[in-house]
């Protein structure tokens, strides 16, 4: 059996030549995966996906952290090893930008890969965002915070997926740093017949900093003119004031806002208000007086038990298990109506008012939670196989205040009855209220890395390799 190796270099000229029928590609394989591994389609027993936490060690000489991942499922198993500046280190001591390798493993053992993790790493984060970017039915205006690996392949699979439509590009960064630099001379030198087949190539883009005496004034206005906000910051403290977009004027109009950057206890991004204002439930009598985008009730996270320990935005917020639903449970929605997603398209992104009056329509805080079977409580229909209790302890009992009927269309479990006539149209009742807050609606996604991301797109990324004739393959390396 050969083993491949793949230098960062390597790995970062064919993620850029992806076209987008080939991004494409790779999120459908990675919210396969991210399915199999929320809704209950798989067990450890079953030996098919399991993801057990990663560790750490902390240098103080070095002024370094370095992560441990280890993943396992039916293509194999993996673990990546990736060191980076600590989230407080010796301002003395030199920055270290997030670098490592990813091995790869065959079920029965040998080693078939060997990657150089950088790249990879910040690709994968950004295409697992993107599983809920290519939902949104405007995506004219991207706000980033950040200038770093995982803000440039934010920006860069934004564009490649949905850079017919995407006009401004707005970075906000704390100073005019050598990785701003680099980031805008990549776009920059992207060739123009690539911008073109991918629509983009009218789009603007600048760069903000605290150093420019109106910024204040003009970061409020890049936040609220915002369809997608991505924050892609190692920050201590929230980035921006809540008060932008929790107040009225904020509330108008419907956002995707990703959180990467932060992933330790002490870390955040997004101000606690922005997310207990996400989360707030209403009584079923309560009537909307003002027109505002749509809540989902929950914050989606990449993984439920990683964002509990590891996500200080959420740990600060006080946020419940049943406050939150893993990007696995939702990436599975197909039924987005084409011509309710080209009527929405078609509305001006600032028309926030029209849009959330639709919307307010809509009866997304009805009582009771469809998402019983998704967390394995007992009044979930039939008897199929549940998440280990070692994989996720905290979901046992949240499910029946879910205050918003998130629909379980994903796991058709092999033991479940056919449902009614009626049963069918409150499925799709609920599907289509869940497709429209997915698509309008506020959505935040927090995401503090999963190892399964990691293994599923590098098995992913070494088959391209090898269809491209790319890497070093050396032959007879586990004979």
């Amino acid at each position: 059996m050969s083993l491949t190796v793949l230098s960062d270099e390597q790995i970062r000229g064919m993620l850029e030549s992806l076209n987008g029928d080939e991004a494409q590609e790779f999120i459908q394989t990675l919210r396969n995966a991210l399915h199999e591994y929320s809704t209950g389609t798989q067990s450890i027993k079953d030996g098919v996906v399991h993801q057990p936490e990663r560790t750490s060690v902390h240098s103080n000489t070095a002024g370094t952290t370095t992560l441990f991942m280890p993943s396992f499922s039916s293509l194999g198993h993996a673990i990546k090893v990736v060191t980076l500046s600590s989230p407080s280190p010796d301002p003395k001591l030199p920055s270290i930008s997030p670098t490592g390798s990813l091995t790869l493993y065959s079920p029965e053992g040998p080693p078939i890969g060997f990657l150089h993790a950088q790249t990879l790493t910040a690709f994968r984060t950004a295409l697992a965002s993107s599983c809920l970017l290519i939902k949104r039915a405007t995506v004219r205006t991207l706000t980033v915070f950040g200038s770093g690996l995982q803000a440039y392949w934010h920006i860069r699979l934004a564009l490649m997926l949905r850079g017919d439509t995407i006009r401004q590009v707005y970075i906000i960064n704390r100073k005019f740093s050598e990785a701003a630099r680099g980031t805008f001379k990549k776009i920059h030198g992207i060739p123009l017949e690539i911008k073109q087949r991918e629509g983009w190539d009218e789009a603007q883009f600048s760069l903000l900093t605290p150093a420019y005496g109106e910024y204040e004034r003009l970061q409020k206005e890049h936040i609220r003119a915002a369809d997608v906000i991505y924050c892609c910051t190692p920050s201590t403290d929230a980035l921006f004031d809540a008060s932008i977009l929790t107040s009225h004027e904020g509330r108008k109009k419907g956002r995707l806002i990703v959180a990467v950057g932060s992933y330790t206890p002490d870390m955040r991004e997004l101000p606690k208000e922005l997310l207990l204002q996400a989360t707030r439930t209403h009584s079923s009598g309560h009537l909307h007086y003002h027109k505002h985008a749509i809540e989902g009730g929950v914050i989606v996270v990449d993984t439920l038990d990683g964002a509990l320990k590891e996500a200080g935005e959420i740990i600060d917020a006080g946020l419940q298990p049943r406050q939150l639903v893993e990007l696995g449970e939702l990436v599975m929605i197909h039924r987005l109506a084409k011509e309710e997603t080209e009527s929405l398209a078609s509305q001006s992104s600032t028309d926030g008012s029209s849009v959330s009056e639709s919307l307010d329509k809509l009866d997304i805080a009805s009582s009771g939670s469809a998402m019983s079977s998704v967390f394995g409580s007992d009044s979930a229909s039939g008897s199929g196989t549940k998440r280990s209790s070692s994989r996720s302890p905290s979901r046992r009992g949240s499910s029946s205040t879910l205050p918003i009927p998130l629909p379980p269309p994903f796991h058709r479990r092999s033991s479940s009855k056919g449902g009614t006539d009626d049963q069918g149209h409150k499925q799709s009742a609920h599907d289509h209220h869940l497709s429209r807050w997915l698509t309008v609606g506020n959505v935040i996604y927090k995401s503090v890395g999963l190892g399964l991301m990691d293994l599923v797109v590098g098995f992913e990324v070494v088959r391209l390799a090898k269809e491209r004739g790319l890497g070093s393959h050396i032959e007879g390396f586990s004979s």
